[in-house]
């Protein structure tokens, strides 16, 4: 009986309380529906006061910047603010938030790359990591960063953003086959045009890097401008294997500590280093400082050649 009375009674300070307006909280059968999720947190994205991101079921918003804490600590002293369950609409709230491992997140890369081919793809980027195992995952994490950023704004630079799939000088397509190699230029005197995003050219880089990569690209080198995994491929094959101008690969410049201006030196360092062409080498150096600063690291030293 006095549990009834007692039932009663919250039932008219219930219909009280509507009746004078004031709201009251309904079971949670009639609640609004949870906001949808945020895009999910990753590791080695950039986070800065008021960005949001969504984690274990629940979205958070940054209160200052962060990197690589993981949303859940709240308090005054946490870098996150839980903003409530979340669901419907949005992504995974906890997926794995890095399945390639590498430093770069496909945000970030969409950040560094906003007028970008749609042929270049992120995916097709992380494809071609399997290649060269070593590049970005050497040294401690603000090592891969680096060499990650300085790989990206290389290729940002020879190809205006990953603009352009082939080189753009359609002039220079008959001078790029040595007709004095024993193998020749099987897929056609005018087929080795500089491609992809390091501008891979002549018939004898082809071979070198087909050979590398286990493909065929002295019979088609078409495939590097039909294939981005393909196109990545080569890229980080000159990228970790050749010296080019200069006296190490631009991996072994950027592990070992001789900085992104050895970077430059080995990919075009006989037109751009020493004086050569300072604007252009500015231009990289402007790139990666961007790119850096967007995964939280500093540049390092030793930035020109």
């Amino acid at each position: 009986m006095i549990r009834a009375l007692r039932r009663r009674a919250l039932g008219l300070v219930a219909a009280a309380a509507v009746t004078a307006g004031l709201a009251i909280a309904l079971p949670s059968s009639h609640a609004a529906a949870a906001a949808p999720c945020a895009s999910a947190w990753a590791s080695s994205a950039v986070y800065t006061n008021g960005m949001s991101a969504s984690y274990g079921g629940h979205n958070w918003q940054a209160k200052w910047w962060t990197q690589g804490e993981t949303p859940g600590t709240t308090g005054q002293w946490g870098v996150w603010s839980d903003q409530g369950v979340c669901g419907g609409g949005g992504q995974d709230p906890d997926p794995d938030p890095d399945p390639s491992g590498f430093v770069v997140s496909e945000a970030q890369f969409n950040q560094m790359f906003p007028n970008r081919n749609p042929f270049y793809t992120y995916n097709g980027l992380v494809a071609a990591l399997s290649a060269y195992p070593g590049f970005a995952k050497t040294g401690d994490d603000t090592v891969k960063r680096r060499e990650a950023a300085a790989f990206l704004a290389n290729v940002s630079h020879e190809t205006g953003g990953l603009v352009h799939i082939v080189e753009q000088n359609t002039a220079n397509y008959p001078h790029y086959c040595d007709a004095s190699q024993p193998y020749g230029c099987p897929a056609g005197q005018a087929a080795y045009y500089g491609r992809g995003p390091i501008q891979l050219s002549w018939n004898f880089n082809y071979k070198a890097a087909g050979d590398a990569l286990g493909i065929n690209l002295l019979a088609n080198p078409y495939l590097v401008e039909q294939d981005p995994a393909v196109a990545m491929k080569t890229a980080l094959w000159y990228w970790n294997t050749q010296n080019g101008p200069g006296t190490m690969t631009a991996h072994a410049a950027m592990v070992n500590g001789s900085g992104f201006g050895e970077t430059i030196r080995s990919i075009n360092g006989s037109l751009e280093c020493n004086g050569g062409n300072p604007a252009q080498v500015q231009s990289r150096i402007s790139k990666y400082q961007s790119f850096t600063q967007l995964l939280g690291v500093t540049p390092g030293n030793n930035l020109s050649c």
